[in-house]
């Protein structure tokens, strides 16, 4: 079995080859998965497993512990691995680093969304988070937007933005880390969320029509990164239905009665299927980014793929 770390992930991914691959699977069938948590807030252990007809089959499995950003010096908050099951024999292929495929899939999840459902001519782009996944939002947001010239940040605790506010300042950007929330919000054609709030930070009364909403926190029943008004009224597509409606994001305004499920007009299957997406200026769409281990599989095979390429040019090479 193969041993895939951080560094090998990164050596051989970049934002086009993953996006690419990414719309290329969600053209084809769809996964059967299922997950399980156990634990609260402060601590838990989550598993997700999926067979994708054509992909092969793998699973994740994560250790969460917020409390860990607190120390000295800090810690992540996630700790993963991601398990691949050969298509063909059905044994373990390769064992991936968990962090580093969850952070370019989450990214490419929501990118991939965001470049049928944004309006092409988006300039400002709100990133609400500080972690390693709220950059590579920002990455990937910024390589299917490229007509944002301008990024606004926002955290609870403003100084953990200042390296990726300088970095971006640095790519020619017009960036500002953001002291109002709410008046971020007012202001942005893209809103991208990574965060894991229990009490909504996004107010819905504060966005404006045609804006594009990323919502990527939420995960469980209890989290909730957006107010019920955020959703209403509006488009909604989630990536995966079955894990999104389990989302507190979700779960609150549908209990609430301010949506119903049968608003959720598609999934990211149903997005890349489409021969073409038609929105109007004023359009305010929302996203849902529950992730799912598909997701996980579609990038850590186009990984496995593209080591297998350097290697070969090597071998040739040598």
């Amino acid at each position: 079995m193969q041993m895939i770390s951080a560094d090998d992930i990164c050596s051989v991914l970049d934002w086009h080859g993953v996006l690419d691959a990414m719309r290329s699977a969600h053209r084809g069938p769809r996964p059967k998965g299922e997950s399980y948590f156990i634990g609260d807030a402060s601590f838990g252990l989550f598993s997700r497993g999926v067979i994708l007809p054509g992909q092969g089959a793998g699973f994740k499995v994560v250790s969460l512990r917020p409390a860990n950003t607190a120390a000295y010096p800090p810690l992540p908050m996630e700790d993963a691995a991601f398990m691949v099951v050969d298509e063909d024999s059905k044994r373990f292929l390769a064992l991936l680093d968990g962090p580093e495929i969850t952070r370019w899939k989450t990214a490419a999840d929501s990118a991939l969304a965001s470049s049928i459902l944004s309006r092409v001519d988006s300039e400002m782009l709100l990133v609400v988070g500080a972690g390693p996944v709220a950059r590579a939002l920002t990455d990937a947001h910024l390589v299917v937007r490229p007509a944002i010239h301008e990024v606004l940040l926002w955290n609870r605790t403003p100084s953990k933005l200042e390296e990726v506010c300088s970095d971006l300042k640095a790519r020619g950007l017009k960036v500002e880390i953001a002291g109002d929330l709410d008046a971020a919000v007012a202001s942005a054609d893209i809103i991208t969320s990574a965060t894991s709030a229990t009490t909504p930070l996004i107010r819905g009364e504060c966005i404006r029509a045609g804006t594009h909403v990323d919502l990527v926190g939420g995960y469980r029943p209890d989290m909730q990164e957006a107010d019920c008004n955020v959703f209403k009224g509006a488009r909604i597509y989630v990536d995966y239905r079955q894990n999104a409606l389990q989302s507190g994001d979700l779960r609150k305004p549908i209990e609430s009665q301010i949506i119903a499920a049968e608003e959720i007009e598609g999934d990211l299957f149903d997005l890349c299927q489409l021969d073409s997406f038609s929105r109007s200026a004023d359009d305010r769409t929302v996203y849902k980014n529950a992730g799912g281990a598909h997701l996980d599989l579609i990038v850590s095979q186009h990984v496995i793929l593209q080591l297998l390429l350097d290697q070969a040019i090597r071998d040739d090479r040598a």
